[in-house]
This record gives structure tokens, C-alpha cells and sequence, in this order.
């Protein structure tokens, strides 16, 4: 009954779909081993050239590039292995749901190489077939390496996304002048290299050490950086006043901001007076007028000029709120 269910849902292993997509795998991995092989060839014969002009950085450089395309050239030979092998092995789980233990490590190499090559849609194809033939929970443990995947240690290592270490990159380089006859100091980039590198992480650690036993808590090192920022607030706002008073504007933030304060006191004070005048004549008026002439006198008071009354129709709706609500309670 599950025979049939599954031939009727389209789930049944075909092993001559298989077989088909196997060989068409294995025509593309000698394309991309080919394509990979140029590139690598490439790679190194700009590395022999840097080494021959002395831009020994520009060749650590292109190292990395020779690193990458032979470890995709690595891989394509392993996997191309495990094809062959899956194909002659066809027999072990053409009628089993279960993958044979001596199959583990090519099925699920390949698995998880589908999911690190872009450019290959037959091993697409393959890992559709192994998911639906052993699961997809199969299929999850070899692409998230999970214990007991029984993916290739060196096919993970070649497929991952890091970068090669200098060591690698040394050694790569070492072995192209090596077979190009070119003399390379050793010593100098990587010696260079690890001294700043070593140089910079102990001036980090002494600086975060000395910041540390600077302050004692939490509590302390945010009350510093609140009084820095106030500081340098404080700092901005003094330049800007003398770059006014340089300038030659006789008002200054501090005189604007006491007039301003003035004037609300003011308006407040005759608002209040003629409310309470209001309540006593029963008369209401819309409109009412205030006098500014206190404030204008700080700032006229030097020149000895003549004080102006100033006279400003003030509406009711522009009052403050305790205003209207006395006005409202005389009426």
C-alpha cells in the first residue's frame, strides 16, 4: 500500500532519473573544474608577476584569490567522486528508504554542497531526489552540520566562508616563489604585521584598564559623561555669544531670553488686573491692551534714549489657562 501510495503522489525512487542527473552532474564538474582551473592559473601568474616587481603586499593580496579557486577545485574533484560512487552503488538504496551507512558521507556531502554552489543545478536536482527519497529531516541535519551529519570535514573546511588565515596565505606564497625561483623575504609582512597588530591590542588594554579604575561604578562613569556633555554644551554656547558680541549684535541669547521672560510676566500681571477690574465695573471687554515699556527700558536704557509705549491687542483666547479660568469665574 505505501508502494503505491507513493507511486501515485510522485514520491518513488527512479533510479534512472538519477542516473540521468548523476552523468549530468559530472559533465558540469569537468566544465567548473576547467573554469576554476584557468582562474587559479590566472591567480598565480599575477602573484609571479607582483613578486617579480616587489609589491610583496599586492601578491599577499592576490593569494587569496588563488586560496578560493583552489579549494572550489578541491571540492569539485571530491564530488565528483561521490557521484561515481552513488552511481555504482545504486543498488544499496534503489528499494531502501534509509540511507546505507557506507553512503552516508557522499549523500550528505552532496547536500551540503547544493547549498554552497550557486552555479550547479544538477546537484540541485540530486538533493531533491535524496530529500525525497530519505526525508527532509535528513536532509536538514547535513546542510545545518548537525552531530552525526556524516558531511566531509575537508569539503566543510574548503567551503567555508572565512577568510585564510596569514599563516595560509605565507605558506601559499612561499610555495609559488618556491617553484618560480624567486627569493622572498620571509620576515618582513608578517613579522610587521603581528607587531602592530600585538602593539594596538595592548594600547586598547591600557586604555580601557585606566578608564576602568577611573570610575567606580556605572552610576559614576555616566555622571562623568553627563558632566562632559554639559560641559561641551556649555562650551558651544559661550562661542556662539562671543562670536555675536565679535559681530557686533548688542543682544545678546541671555538679554533675549530675560526679555522674553519679562514680557510673560508682564502680560500675566496686566491680565490679571483687568480681569479683576472686569469682575468690579461688570463691564467685559474682548479685547485688552498691555505696556512693554518695563522691558524696554534695559535694553534702550543706555543710550539715553526716550522710552515708546508700545500697545499690543492681547485676545482672550490667547491668555494663559489660570487666566481665563479667573476671568471665567468673575463673568
Amino acid at each position: 500500500m505505501g508502494k503505491r501510495l507513493d507511486a501515485l503522489l510522485g514520491r518513488s525512487f527512479k533510479a534512472t532519473k538519477f542516473k540521468g542527473t548523476a552523468s549530468l552532474a559530472v559533465s558540469r564538474l569537468s566544465v567548473l573544474k576547467n573554469q576554476r582551473h584557468a582562474r587559479c592559473s590566472v591567480a598565480r601568474s599575477d602573484v609571479v608577476q607582483f613578486l617579480t616587481n616587489n609589491t610583496h603586499d599586492r601578491a599577499l593580496l592576490r593569494v587569496e584569490q588563488v586560496i578560493k579557486e583552489q579549494n572550489m577545485l578541491d571540492v569539485f574533484v571530491v564530488l565528483e567522486g561521490y557521484c561515481h560512487l552513488l552511481v555504482e552503488r545504486l543498488s544499496l538504496f534503489e528499494h531502501n528508504k534509509f540511507c546505507p551507512e557506507e553512503l552516508l558521507e557522499a549523500v550528505s556531502t552532496l547536500i551540503f554542497a547544493s547549498t554552497r554552489c550557486g552555479d550547479f543545478p544538477e546537484l540541485q536536482e540530486l538533493r531533491a531526489i535524496f530529500t525525497l527519497r530519505f526525508g527532509r529531516e535528513f536532509a536538514a541535519r547535513a546542510v545545518e552540520l548537525r552531530n552525526n551529519c556524516g558531511v566531509n570535514p575537508k569539503v566543510i573546511q574548503k567551503l567555508s566562508t572565512r577568510m585564510p588565515s596569514l599563516e595560509d596565505k605565507m605558506k601559499v606564497l612561499k610555495e609559488i616563489a618556491l617553484e618560480n625561483s624567486i627569493e622572498l623575504p620571509i620576515s618582513e609582512t608578517p613579522v610587521e604585521t603581528s607587531v602592530s597588530s600585538s602593539e594596538e591590542k595592548a594600547e586598547d588594554e591600557r586604555e580601557s584598564g585606566s578608564l576602568r579604575g577611573k570610575y567606580k561604578d556605572v552610576a559614576d562613569a555616566a555622571q562623568a559623561a553627563f558632566e562632559s556633555a554639559a560641559y561641551a554644551a556649555a562650551a558651544a554656547r559661550i562661542a556662539v555669544e562671543l562670536s555675536r558680541s565679535e559681530s557686533g549684535d548688542p543682544s545678546t541669547p541671555k538679554e533675549q531670553i530675560t526679555s522674553t521672560e519679562l514680557k510673560s510676566k508682564n502680560i500675566v500681571r496686566r491680565s490679571f488686573s483687568e480681569s479683576s477690574s472686569d469682575s468690579e465695573g461688570g463691564v467685559n471687554e474682548g479685547n485688552e491692551v498691555f505696556d512693554v515699556r518695563e522691558m524696554d527700558s534695559d535694553g534702550k536704557g543706555d543710550n539715553g534714549s526716550k522710552n515708546e509705549e508700545c500697545v499690543e491687542p492681547l485676545d482672550i483666547s490667547r491668555r494663559p489657562i489660570s487666566v481665563r479660568t479667573t476671568w471665567a469665574r468673575a463673568r
